[in-house]
């Protein structure tokens, strides 16, 4: 039995979503028809309104509804640092610390070449050009540890270095309250490296 036009629709257009499976999407689709008109009128409306209003910062890259983000218009953050994130929704995870006071630059995704991701495809050449206009002395890069966000580290750190500017890489490793002996090679490696003194 085949679903009607207007469920198979909705189903195919859950499934456009990242991890969602056609399971997951039937799920949703027959929960978005369950529900109220208004609710899902809402629920359209805000799909339509995020899509209309927000836009990427013209300096560092970020989501926002104005430009430059509200971030970049702060003059008490620090001048002096950017934190190099692959997407915004790193920078929402960092800004739940309320440690870090400097400014940000979001890659938008970072180099791959199995995905023909190359250096071009990236906000690369926006955050160069922030280094040259500005009195920037520490770029922190905090990219994922997987192999394409080291790769990328090494790559930004090649070309930020020879103007002077310090390139740091967040530590990784041991998350609290795990076991070293549960932990793979890598981890505890960068655990050992990102070490501090006590």
């Amino acid at each position: 039995m085949q679903y009607p036009e207007a469920i198979a629709k909705l189903i195919d257009s859950y499934m456009k979503l990242p991890g969602i499976g056609s399971k997951s999407a039937t799920r949703l689709a027959f929960y978005t028809i369950d529900m109220d008109e208004e609710a899902v009128q809402q629920f359209a409306d805000s799909l339509l309104r995020a899509k209309r209003d927000l836009h990427y910062c013209s300096i560092c890259g970020n989501i926002t509804d104005v430009d430059p983000c509200e971030i970049c218009r702060d003059p008490n953050r620090n001048q002096e640092q950017i934190l190099v994130v692959e997407q915004p929704k790193d920078i929402m995870a960092l800004e739940k610390m309320h440690d870090y006071q400097g400014r940000y630059h979001v890659l938008h995704g970072v180099l791959s070449p199995m995905d023909g991701k190359g250096p071009e495809d990236l906000n690369i050449a926006a955050l160069i050009k922030r280094l040259q206009k500005s009195d920037v002395n520490e770029v922190i890069v905090a990219t994922n540890a997987s192999p394409e966000g080291e790769a990328t580290a090494m790559y930004l750190a090649r070309l930020i270095k020879p103007a002077g500017i310090k390139v740091t890489r967040l530590a990784h490793g041991l998350a609290v309250g795990s076991d070293i002996e549960y932990a793979d090679e890598m981890t505890l490696q960068r655990a050992v490296e990102g070490r501090r003194e006590i």
